[in-house]
């Protein structure tokens, strides 16, 4: 079952960012986030009160999150107006393998058709380590457009 997030989600899908990210660190032997779990609470339902940040969870079938897909709403010329990005999709690895990324991607595309997005579009992690999430994305109906994520800390 897939559902947006409610307010008592909020611890789940928060320790499930920090499962995301330590398997990127793990995976790339970088420290390149900062993960703090007080923060990540506050942080996304803080998100979520503002209208702006959608959570869909994925469940199974006794209740347990078993992964979540997370959407902004972003503007821009380049993508002839208003278009979704999706910061972080995640599925605990016990639950991998079940169509459930699938399906979370499939919801976040119903709700941008809904709210009239032309795209949704999403940086994947570092190649080589995530090529299985490139592949995921383009067996989904995603295209490289090219370029590089870049940032810079503020």
């Amino acid at each position: 079952m897939i559902q947006a997030a409610a307010p008592e989600d909020v611890p789940e899908v928060a320790a499930m960012v920090g499962e995301l990210l330590k398997e990127i660190m793990l995976a790339t032997g970088e420290q390149a986030f900062n993960f703090d779990i007080a923060e990540t609470l506050s942080r996304l339902g803080d998100f979520l009160d503002r209208g702006k940040y959608f959570v869909f969870v994925a469940r199974s079938g006794e209740g347990e999150a078993a992964g979540f897909i997370a959407l902004c709403e972003s503007y821009a010329l380049y993508a002839e107006g208003v278009f979704g990005t999706i910061p972080e999709l995640y599925v605990r690895p016990e639950f991998r393998n079940r169509g459930l990324g699938f399906r979370l991607v499939s919801e976040a595309k119903s709700f941008g058709a809904v709210r009239s997005w032309k795209r949704l579009e999403v940086t994947t992690p570092p190649l080589p380590q995530f090529q299985s999430a490139l592949e995921f994305y383009e067996r989904e109906g995603f295209a490289v457009t090219g370029g590089r994520k870049l940032k810079v800390l503020l």
